[in-house]
């Protein structure tokens, strides 16, 4: 499957990158903002996401475990690395897409309220 390379990286791998993106863009808050996205798509809090960190779970493991998807991730769509989310067939590179998605709609300024959905 072409998609074992993603489904294999490491949450711990990408959180930082998630942070730093932010960060170039000047976005205040970065880790508290990727924390947010995180916990609203997944379900997962501050301590779980900890652990999931801490232990390396790679993306595949990561999701499945998530406590709750959120219903209102449907309501995800655009571009994020040449896919349209609305799109994307395969449930895991969904969600995973749509964690991208979110990071990069805070990297391009929009509120957090508005990047999940809150309005």
């Amino acid at each position: 499957m072409a998609n074992d390379r993603i489904y294999k990286m490491t949450l711990a791998s990408v959180y930082p990158l998630y942070i730093e993106k932010l960060e170039r863009k000047g976005i205040e808050r970065p880790k508290e903002k990727v924390d947010a996205c995180i916990f609203w798509l997944t379900g997962y809090d501050q301590r779980q996401l900890q652990q999931a960190l801490d232990s390396e779970r790679d993306f595949e493991s990561f999701f499945e475990r998530a406590p709750h998807l959120n219903d209102q991730a449907k309501a995800i769509k655009g571009l994020i690395c040449g896919y349209r989310v609305e799109e994307i067939e395969e449930p895991l590179l969904w969600k995973i897409r749509c964690l991208d998605k979110l990071i990069d709609e805070l990297a391009r300024g929009k509120s957090l309220e508005k990047a999940l959905r809150k309005i």
